[in-house]
């Protein structure tokens, strides 16, 4: 009934779950970053289209394979956090919201030069990932704790990448003449 105030209730749960795409569902704190506005406009352009378009389709292909690819590399983290002895703090290690700081400002540049590290040297992010600020906050977090070169460390043993630029996640590939 259009009384009951409770009636949309799913729907919106639905709606916020989609809208949140990196956060906990329903955090108030969660931070909009450039990678969450990329995934929104295509989910906006996707729920324009007819579901039963070939357009419709692919978007929502993208979109899909968009969110594995964030969840694998949190995943890949959140991994050599724990094996760093973090298995209590790796979740809010890599949680970062609107209230998340720089330490001290003085890290950002170090931060940034091991961040560009871990996308050259590791397979820590697929080949296509395009760096995001919400690691440059937990590399930050892991430079206060002393454990950012570890961290590198550890992201080169478990994550190599392949000899000739290859990424470890990529299958292979026909010799080039």
């Amino acid at each position: 009934s259009n009384n009951n105030p409770y009636a949309s209730f799913g729907a919106t749960l639905a709606r916020d779950e989609e809208q949140n795409l990196w956060s906990t569902p329903h955090d108030v704190t969660h931070t909009e970053a450039d990678d969450d506005r990329v995934l929104y406009n295509m989910i906006v352009v996707r729920n324009q289209l007819d579901k039963d378009s070939e357009e419709w389709q692919k978007l929502n292909y993208d979109i899909y394979t968009l969110r594995q690819t964030r969840k694998e590399v949190r995943s890949r983290w959140k991994h050599i956090l724990e094996d760093l002895g973090f298995q209590k703090e790796a979740d809010s290690l890599l949680s970062v919201t609107k209230l998340s700081i720089i330490s001290d400002s003085q890290n950002m540049s170090k931060a940034r030069d091991i961040l560009l590290k871990l996308l050259e040297e590791t397979n820590i992010f697929p080949t296509s990932w395009e760096l995001s600020e919400r690691y440059l906050f937990v590399v930050d977090r892991l430079i206060a704790l002393d454990a950012a070169d570890e961290f590198f460390r550890m992201a080169s043993a478990v994550y190599p990448k392949r000899p000739g630029g290859d990424r470890a996640d990529e299958g292979p590939r026909a010799p080039q003449s």
